[in-house]
């Protein structure tokens, strides 16, 4: 899987859509800088183009990259005053127990072995109250469904590294965990987060004809393309 992340062919960036979206929820639990600049932990920053859509609504506020992938951090190295090398697993994040007042988590946890481990790493370096905004592709996505009475496997899922089999799309992703709005509220709250909302998001990928059709989708999080997850440490 690390050599699969260090392709720099795959994937790492998401669509500007659900990056300002996710931007105005955490724009809006921060406040202003004015009442004083909060640390906010970019995990899994890719090459930073979702921080460079977040950076006029976080003006301010201490934005920190983090992602195991040297490629993605030397490309995020453009868009972000701090970027770290850092992981998950083997160790841990380099930071300090409640050294955090928010933690991004786009688009990340679907390509995990262990989220239930990640998500105490993330509690661990949020203080308490601290804010988790995660997203992630919804397996109940309005085409989804009616792929699924089709007996066509789903957008988002795969059942290879090497090639797309039995579903729309060209690009392999690495997806290996996906989620319903129900599924995601309940896998955080068991996490030790209260969730404060569930939003939906554009996906970027969806044919251009069929777009307004997603974004109207948007309204009702459950069969939206992407789930957008506000949560706090409890």
């Amino acid at each position: 899987m690390r050599d699969f992340y260090e392709n720099p062919a795959v994937p790492v960036a998401s669509g500007d859509a659900r990056s300002l979206r996710q931007a105005r929820m955490l724009a809006d639990a921060l406040g202003p800088a004015t009442r004083g600049a909060r640390v906010v932990l970019d995990i899994g920053c890719g090459d930073g183009s979702a921080a460079r859509v977040a950076a006029p609504l976080l003006a301010g506020h201490r934005v920190v990259g983090v992602d195991w992938s040297q490629d993605a951090l030397r490309r995020a190295g453009g868009h972000l005053p701090y970027v770290v090398r850092g992981e998950l697993g083997d160790g841990g994040l380099p930071f300090a127990a409640g050294s955090a007042d928010a933690v991004l988590f786009s688009e990340v946890i679907e390509h995990l072995v262990d989220p239930d481990s990640a998500l105490d790493e993330l509690r661990r370096v949020l203080r308490p109250g601290g804010h988790l905004m995660l997203s992630t592709p919804n397996l109940a996505a309005w085409y989804n469904r009616g792929l699924l009475l089709a007996g066509v496997q789903p957008v988002f899922s795969e059942v290879s590294l090497r090639g797309i089999h039995g579903r729309p799309g060209r690009e392999v992703v690495g997806h290996l965990r996906l989620y319903t709005a129900r599924a995601l509220r309940e896998f955080v709250a068991a996490s030790g987060f209260d969730v404060v909302k569930v939003a939906g998001a554009p996906f970027h990928g969806v044919p251009r004809p069929l777009r307004a059709l997603d974004r109207l989708a948007c309204a009702v999080p459950g069969a939206a393309s992407i789930l957008l997850l506000h949560a706090r440490k409890a």
